[in-house]
């Protein structure tokens, strides 16, 4: 079993930047032969959202449309963590971020949220204007 815990949410202004990180207990990402992690967000009465994912052995990476150019996707093998750099925040990004793991290479795959084996608990990200 994997435990997510999200860290790294909070306030910001319009334009700022803010890192997320989602670190990994109990079974650890490296002991799967193919693994999958990335983000989720959700924004009060909107559906949960894909927004970037990375394949942990190869390090390739997928962002969608909404946050491609402004948000990277990265990890640290040896902290057994992932990380979402989010630059030019916009108020739009506001939402619950979500880590969320899947056994699978095909990260492309990640972007349904029914494709997630394993979800972290959320951390809050507030864009002001």
């Amino acid at each position: 079993q994997v435990q997510l815990v999200e860290s790294g949410g909070g306030l910001v202004q319009a334009g700022g930047s803010l890192r997320l990180s989602c670190a990994a207990s109990g079974r650890t990402f490296s002991t799967f032969s193919r693994y999958g992690v990335g983000w989720f967000r959700q924004a009060p009465g909107q559906e949960r959202e894909f927004v970037a994912a990375i394949n942990w052995n190869y390090g390739s990476t997928y962002y969608s449309e909404a946050v491609k150019g402004r948000f990277t996707i990265s990890s640290d093998t040896a902290k057994n963590t992932v990380y979402l750099q989010m630059n030019i925040l916009k108020p739009e990004d506001t939402a619950i971020y979500y880590c969320a793991a899947a056994e699978t290479n095909n990260i492309a795959a990640m972007r349904r949220s029914g494709f997630i084996d394993y979800w972290g608990q959320g951390t809050q990200v507030t864009v002001s204007s």
